[in-house]
């Protein structure tokens, strides 16, 4: 008696079982007609050399071999169910029973049960038919004799839970047993139609999205035939759909592009939406989506372009060597967004043209001196009439390339209001980390920055709030000295002017000592501005000389620029011929480049009061009461002409505001000089705040100020000691000319000073 392990089929008795070779191969090689073969149900999946006596429910079903046909299938037929007591699975993995015959409870008529089966035998039928392959699967229908063979045969398609199928065979009643099953049975039928329903639906609905994927091809192919015989009769939705189809757009703008078209499609050109539709989707399909292949850049052709279009600036162009050498290597945009800061007409950002140059990019300037309004940055939202792009994304759209060399101007002048902080919103335009998802208001979809190289210029890092300033690295544009302005004017303003005013070379010409002239007499400035300005003014003369029939060379005398630029000369602040006690020479910071102050003190009768005239702000305020009280402690022999006089602290051109923390010493001094009575040289200048202790502190602007005493005749200069690494960035002519003397306490500037007639050393 052979015995037949069985998982997930329902096996009843009085049933023709079919199994495939595979299923019975290690019964097929000796299997024989009319053997006797008991079937067990299996609890889970197992392989035969893995089952033990607790791996079969305790019910199996008795029968023999009935067929075993060429192809190797074997038919069993089942006969009774079987008790099953005992369990023996040996070491060849052949398994030996222990098991009584179970009896049905015979509670239903033969008539009842060939019902039962003829009903099930047409729904079958009426299932088969729907089949390609019904009519073979009806050959094995008709021969069955039973519910128990209907459910052997179906449920190797079915998944079967075991426990399901093991409480079947456990029924002792045939009724019962017969309704449950018929009732699976049709359970499974009406599955299979449902089934068969949605496959045949699936089916239909992919055959008409493969048509409709079909004819659109079809018909995108003879659109493209058309255009390309046309090209003038392209609406507007599809010259849109072209532009968006070759854009390059990332898959957020896609979407967005498209949605916005559909919407131009259904409101049609009448509506009052159409003109903001299309204004959007030309703005979006006239942006460079695609990102721009790097190319190497040759460090020496971008120094010599440097060098052509800018004299000077050897720090400001050691850096941006530095950023593209970086740039080579990495193969990608890289380095620090860089801050230039200096004094107007400095070359800031005419210098931003010429790294555009020297990297082959294109070059767009972006002014974002006055804004206040967030929107100017971020762009305003399409939810009214009259939306825009940021600045930001209207320059890319400008510059048509995703890399361009980007100079925001004027960062220093940006203004907040209740339209929200400019500044702020700048913060992830100058990220690295964030800039590559830069979302504009008015896109609504994001746009990778990060290939964009941004420089910004400012006068002054004071007004630059500080979460902005640190994504920034500054750069210091120190003001020209005037031999170097001379050779700029010379090298470049001139030649450029002339060109632009159609004056050739041997038509005019401008001695040395006339450019000299205009720039110490007629310009007050630390870049170059003012500069270029008169002499296009001087070229506007030639020019008028030249059309009216001159064919003589146009040139002109110092003594004729004030009539030829039809202003007065500059007037700077001369140093008095003779010494003054209380009168002593300071440097200043202004946005124009350097300049010479004078601090000038008198006593008056009175009870000890202090007078401070020329608009002083709050910080000079402060400094000239630290040096009242400084020159109290150091000359305690002045003590009562302190208490009977009144001091008097002027700084002239009292219209002008003047402030910051530089005038300390130079206050200090002329009070000291006013109550000893010994002048200090006007040739002597100074620059430096000090504190109560004397000590004094380091100030800024130094090559500036340097430059303004040299301009004036200034020399000796004391600075503070701290001071010595900024003289670095002085030129070497300034320092030639000027005797410049580090202190590092204010004892030190009045020795220096010849003051030291009962000097006291502050405790």
């Amino acid at each position: 008696m052979l015995v037949l392990p069985v998982y997930g089929r329902i096996i009843l008795p009085d049933a023709d079982v079919y199994f495939q070779a595979e299923e019975f191969k290690h019964l097929a090689g000796r299997a024989v007609l009319n053997e006797k073969i008991v079937i067990l149900q299996m609890k889970e999946q197992q392989k035969r050399e893995d089952v033990n006596d607790e791996s079969f429910y305790p019910i199996g079903i008795f029968g023999y071999v009935k067929e075993i046909d060429q192809s190797g299938y074997v038919v069993v037929r089942t006969q009774k169910r079987v008790e099953i007591s005992e369990v023996i699975v040996k070491t060849d993995h052949s398994i030996e029973l222990t098991m009584k015959k179970l009896y049905d409870k015979e509670d239903i008529t033969m008539e009842e049960l060939d019902n039962k089966r003829e009903g099930l035998k047409s729904a079958l039928r009426e299932l088969a038919s729907e089949y390609t392959w019904g009519s073979a699967v009806m050959n094995y229908v008709e021969m069955m004799d039973s519910l128990a063979s209907y459910a052997a045969f179906l449920t190797v398609w079915v998944n079967v839970d075991p426990e399901e199928g093991f409480s079947l065979l456990k029924e002792d009643s045939l009724r019962k047993r017969s309704e449950r099953l018929e009732k699976k049975l049709y359970e499974y039928i009406e599955t299979a139609k449902v089934t068969a329903d949605a496959a045949s639906a699936q089916q239909k609905e992919y055959r008409d999205i493969y048509r409709e994927s079909a004819i659109k091809k079809q018909m995108e192919y003879l659109q493209k035939e058309l255009d390309e015989m046309h090209p003038e009769e392209l609406t507007d939705i599809r010259k849109f759909e072209m532009k968006i189809e070759d854009s390059g757009m990332n898959e957020t703008a896609r979407k967005e592009a498209d949605k916005v078209l559909n919407r131009l499609k259904q409101e049609g050109k009448n509506s009052p939406e159409s003109g903001m539709l299309y204004d959007y989707l030309d703005f979006m399909t006239s942006l460079n989506w695609k990102k721009e292949q790097f190319h190497k850049i040759e460090l020496e052709e971008a120094r010599s372009i440097l060098d052509e279009d800018h004299y000077g600036m050897k720090k400001v162009k050691k850096r941006v060597i530095q950023q593209i050498a970086i740039m080579n290597l990495k193969k990608e945009q890289s380095g620090s967004i860089l801050l230039f800061v200096g004094a107007p007409g400095t070359g800031k950002t005419s210098i931003g043209k010429s790294i555009a140059k020297a990297l082959s990019r294109e070059y767009v300037r972006v002014s974002l001196g006055g804004i206040r309004d967030e929107a100017d940055i971020r762009g305003h939202r399409r939810t009214y009439i009259g939306a825009m792009p940021g600045r930001i994304m209207d320059g890319i759209q400008k510059s048509g390339v995703s890399n361009p060399v980007m100079v925001l101007d004027e960062v220093d002048k940006i203004a907040s209001s209740y339209h929200g902080d400019p500044a702020s919103a700048l913060l992830e335009v100058l990220d690295p980390e964030q800039n590559n998802t830069f979302t504009d208001h008015y896109m609504n979809v994001p746009y990778d920055l990060s290939d964009v190289m941004f420089i910004c210029t400012a006068n002054s890092v004071d007004t630059i709030p500080e979460p902005l300033l640190n994504r920034m690295e500054i750069i210091q544009f120190d003001g020209y000295t005037p031999v170097e302005k001379l050779s700029i004017a010379r090298e470049h303003l001139l030649p450029k002017s002339m060109k632009s005013m159609g004056i050739d070379e041997e038509q005019m010409d401008i001695p040395d000592d006339v450019l000299k002239c205009l720039i110490n007499d007629f310009t007050r400035e630390a870049g170059v501005r003012g500069l270029r300005q008169r002499i296009d003014t001087l070229c506007r003369t030639a020019a008028v000389s030249i059309a009216e029939g001159n064919n003589g060379r146009f040139s002109i005398s110092t003594d004729e620029l004030r009539d030829k630029l039809d202003i007065r000369p500059v007037r700077h602040e001369k140093l008095d011929e003779e010494p003054i006690p209380g009168v002593v020479t300071g440097l200043a910071w202004t946005a124009a480049g350097g300049e010479v102050l004078f601090v000038e003190a008198v006593q008056t009768k009175g009870k000890g009061g202090i007078i401070i005239t020329g608009q002083l702000g709050d910080v000079m305020k402060e400094s000239a009461q630290i040096a009242v009280s400084l020159v109290k402690k150091m000359f305690p022999d002045k003590a009562k002409l302190f208490a009977t006089n009144d001091l008097h602290i002027h700084v002239p051109e009292g219209a002008v505001p003047k402030d910051g923390p530089s005038a300390g010493i130079t206050l200090t001094t002329a009070i000291a000089s006013l109550v000893t009575g010994i002048p200090v040289s006007p040739k002597i200048a100074m620059t430096g705040e000090v504190s109560l202790r004397g000590v004094v502190t380091p100030i800024g602007g130094l090559p500036e100020k340097l430059l303004a005493a040299q301009r004036a005749g200034v020399k000796r200069v004391f600075i503070p000691a701290e001071n010595q690494d900024d003289l670095k960035d002085v030129p070497g002519e300034i320092i030639d000319n000027l005797e410049i003397i580090p202190v590092s306490d204010v004892s030190e500037v009045l020795k220096g000073c010849k003051i030291e007639l009962k000097l006291e050393k502050i405790a």
